[in-house]
C-alpha cells in the first residue's frame, strides 16, 4: 500500500510539472524566468507533502511517536508552539516599523499574508474533515494535516519573500520558529510526523502560489501615504495591531 501511495504521488507531481512546462513554452523569456523560479521553489514543499503522504499511518511514524514519548514522557506539555507560530508575523511588522527595506508595502504584505493563510488554512481544514485521522493523544479526529504547522510555515514564507533580498537573516529566521512549532506539535503529542510534513508543505506552497500570481496586485489604498503603519501587539490576554500615523 505504501508503494502504491508513493507511485501515485510521483505521478501527480510529474503531471503538475508537465502542465507547468507546457505553459512555459507559450510565454516570453521574462515570464519563463518567473515561472522557472516558481517551479524550483515548489520542489521543496511538494517533496515535503510527498514524504508526509508516504509516512501517513506508516509503522515508521508510529515508532517515531513511541520513541518521542519514551524520551520526553507521556505527560510532557510545553505550549511554546501556540506562540512561536505568530513570531514571523511579528517579525515582519516590527521590521516595517524599524524601516527595514521590504519587497512590498506593508498593506501588500498584509494582503498577501491574509490570502496565503486563507488558501493554506482552507486546504488544511478540508483535509482534516476528509481524513478524520486520530491525533496521537487520541483527543480528536482532526490530526492530518497540522493546522499550527500550516499557519506557522505560511507566515514564515511570507516573511522570507518580503525580506530575502534586503535582510536574509531576518527573512529566513521565520523558518526557525515554524520548525520549532512543528517539532513541539509532535513533542506535545498533538501530531504525527506526517501531519507536520504535509502542513509545512501546504503552507510554503500556498505562499509560493500567492507571490507568483500576485492577486489584487494594484489594490493598495495606502500606497501613496507612507506615514501610516501597523505594528502587531501580542500579549497573554490579547492579540491585535497598533495603528500609527506620522505627521
Amino acid at each position: 500500500m505504501k508503494n502504491i501511495k508513493f507511485i501515485l504521488v510521483l505521478i501527480f507531481c510529474f503531471n503538475i510539472y508537465n502542465l507547468g512546462a507546457q505553459d512555459l513554452a507559450e510565454k516570453d523569456s521574462d515570464s519563463l524566468k518567473v515561472r522557472n523560479i516558481f517551479l524550483k521553489s515548489s520542489v521543496i514543499p511538494l517533496s515535503m507533502i510527498t514524504l508526509g503522504i508516504v509516512a501517513n499511518n506508516s509503522q515508521f511514524e508510529k515508532d517515531l511517536r513511541y520513541d518521542i514519548r519514551a524520551k520526553v514522557g507521556n505527560d510532557f506539555q510545553f505550549v511554546i508552539d501556540d506562540y512561536f507560530q505568530l513570531v514571523p508575523i511579528a517579525e515582519m511588522y516590527i521590521a516595517d516599523a524599524l524601516g527595514v527595506k521590504a519587497k512590498n508595502h506593508w498593506f501588500d504584505q498584509s494582503k498577501y499574508l491574509f490570502i496565503s493563510n486563507v488558501i493554506s488554512a482552507s486546504i488544511t481544514q478540508g483535509l482534516k474533515r476528509i481524513t478524520l485521522k486520530k491525533r496521537p493523544d487520541n483527543s480528536t479526529n482532526d490530526s492530518f494535516p497540522s493546522g499550527h504547522t500550516t499557519f506557522s510555515f505560511t507566515n514564515a514564507s511570507v516573511l522570507m519573500h518580503e525580506f530575502r533580498d534586503s535582510s536574509p537573516v531576518l527573512a529566513y529566521s521565520g523558518y526557525l520558529f515554524s520548525t520549532t512549532t512543528a517539532t513541539f506539535r509532535m513533542l506535545n503529542d498533538r501530531h504525527w510526523i506526517s501531519d507536520v510534513l504535509v502542513g509545512a508543505g501546504i503552507g510554503i506552497l500556498a505562499t509560493e502560489m500567492v507571490y507568483y500570481l500576485e492577486p489584487l496586485k494594484n489594490f493598495n489604498p495606502f500606497k501613496k501615504n507612507e506615514n501610516i503603519n501597523l505594528v502587531p501587539m501580542i500579549d497573554q490576554n490579547s492579540k491585535g495591531f497598533y495603528f500609527s500615523y506620522t505627521f
